[in-house]
């Protein structure tokens, strides 16, 4: 254990991750797997923003905000991954104190922005199901901009605020972290002082950015569902929600992941599952999200073929 004097009254200046396995034969198993996770992340992501790019088709709001999300998976994949990878090559599972807060921050930045980014694409699909007659208005070039410069602002702000909350707790005894990142839960469990005011905070933040997000959307999609009942030809409404069905196939994914995450605060039997749910997070949710609005767009497609085949 590293103990000494650090800005912040804390002993502890670095902490070790005991990442995903302690078994010396699985780490080079486990790099082929996470490297190629992280590989097929990064090239999937930005073929879909290089298809957005290129096909004019694909110049409207909803292709805007997904480039974005692209943009973010690619962020979030890229703050646990790589060091992860490095762990896995190396005994020293070591991470400074300095470095463990910039993960936690970059990580609830990317995170968070996610989340209303897809209450934004929500609003996008109600606005072009429910009110096609102004969606032009509605989601005016301005309002594109606006809206995901609000999501990045409303994110750092609450990442800000937990990281320097965080920052003001003691870490004065164990600095062994049963997990593969640095995160709210497990470092509040090695925490010596009161954490009462940073779960707290944390609650507030579930609120802010879990729960009020996930009512909108569920509100944006019943009206959408109404909307599309209402259509009288088969066609019409299996094309409606089609466009729908795959933000809601990423927001199922993102907001489960995430409630299973941070509803078991304080539970140390939990932190194994925490690993297997934060692999679901951080790497199987960001390498699939360009699959599942791929998968079922023809126009997606297409654009995707150009960038692949270079015509």
């Amino acid at each position: 254990m590293d103990l000494g004097a650090s800005g912040n009254d804390s002993c502890v200046t670095t902490f070790v991750l005991l990442g995903l396995t302690e078994t010396p034969a699985l780490r080079p198993i486990l790099f082929g797997i996470f490297l190629l996770a992280y590989v097929a992340t990064v090239g999937g992501n930005a073929s879909i923003l290089a298809a957005i790019f290129i096909e004019p088709k694909l110049h409207t709001p909803m292709y805007f905000f997904l480039g974005n999300l692209s943009v973010l998976d690619v962020g979030c994949i890229s703050v646990t991954v790589p060091a992860m990878l490095k762990h896995f090559l190396s005994n020293d599972r070591h991470i400074a104190y300095g470095a463990c807060l910039s993960q936690l921050f970059f990580f609830h930045l990317l995170a968070g922005t996610d989340c209303f980014l897809l209450t934004v694409m929500a609003y996008d699909r109600y606005v072009a199901i429910c009110h096609p007659l102004t969606y032009s208005t509605h989601m005016s070039w301005s309002i594109q901009k606006a809206s995901v410069c609000l999501s990045c602002v409303f994110s750092f702000s609450n990442a800000l605020t937990q990281t320097v909350a965080l920052s003001t707790l003691k870490f004065c005894g164990p600095n062994t972290i049963n997990h593969f990142y640095c995160d709210l839960p497990q470092l509040f469990q090695l925490s010596c002082s009161s954490i009462h005011l940073n779960e707290q905070l944390l609650f507030v933040a579930a609120a802010f950015m879990g729960v009020v997000p996930l009512v909108l959307i569920s509100v944006s999609y019943g009206h959408v569902a109404a909307a599309v009942l209402r259509i009288r030809s088969a066609e019409g409404r299996k094309k409606a929600f089609s466009t729908c069905s795959s933000h809601l196939t990423v927001v199922g994914i993102f907001y489960g992941t995430g409630v299973f995450s941070y509803m078991r605060l304080g539970s140390v039997e939990a932190s194994d599952k925490d690993k297997g749910i934060g692999i679901l997070n951080t790497v199987i949710s960001p390498m699939l999200n360009p699959l599942i609005y791929s998968l079922r767009n023809p126009d997606v497609q297409g654009a995707l073929r150009k960038v692949l085949t270079g015509r």
